[in-house]
Parts: C-alpha cells; structure tokens; sequence
C-alpha cells in the first residue's frame, strides 16, 4: 500500500536524520567534504528526491571521486533511505556531487539556484 502524506512526511523526517549522521560521518572520513542536501525538486517526496555531497573545492570533489567516493556516497546514503523504509532502488537516480567552488563561480554562492541548475542538467 502506498504510503499517505503523513506518512511521507514522517519517512521524510527520519531521511532527515540518517542523512546527518552520514554527514557528519563523511566530514572525518573524505578530505575536503563540507556538507549534503537533499531536494525533491517539483515531484513529490520520494520520486523526486535528490541528495548532493558537496565539497570545498572542485580538486577535492575531483580526488574524492578517484578515490571511490561515489561507492562511499552510494553506500551511506542507501544505508540512510534503507533506514527510512523507503525503496533501495531510488538510490539508483538520486545522488550528485557538486563544490562549493562551483556554486560561488556560476551562482555567487546562490545555493538554490545551483541545486535547480544540476537538476535540470541531469534529466
């Protein structure tokens, strides 16, 4: 049965949580790793969800990626949707990866304006 608006917004809390606790996990772990965010752009919380692992700078984001960041990022943010009870499989759609950096040099820092431009870059 598919869940109703409360429920939605209750699962939405918890990812709120798990996802913290993979934050400050990654901020001891990845050199150069700030903060996440997650966004459900104009779909409706899960479809649209989308969680961006930002970093400092582009080289860091870029030696991150090298040294297996992505497998990092999937995995502690399956572990966080998989502790919300929400579908394994949306992880297959909903991680990006950005820099602080970039969003000051294309956006003056406007983090909103960044995170709707990566959305609609990647569809």
């Amino acid at each position: 049965m598919k869940p109703n608006k409360r429920e939605l917004k209750h699962m939405e809390r918890q990812l709120v949580v798990a996802l913290t606790e993979a934050c400050e996990a990654a901020k001891t772990e990845i050199p150069g790793f700030c903060w996440l965010t997650h966004d459900n752009g104009v779909n409706q919380f899960p479809a649209g969800l989308r969680v961006t692992w930002i970093f400092d700078t582009r080289a860091n984001l870029e030696q991150a990626l090298v040294d297996g960041l992505k497998k990092h990022a999937r995995l502690r943010t399956l572990e966080a949707i998989e502790q919300t009870g929400l579908d394994p499989g949306l992880i297959s759609s909903c991680l990006q990866f950005d820099s602080e950096e970039a969003c000051t040099n294309s956006q003056k820092g406007n983090w909103l304006a960044r995170l709707t431009q990566l959305r609609r870059t990647r569809h």
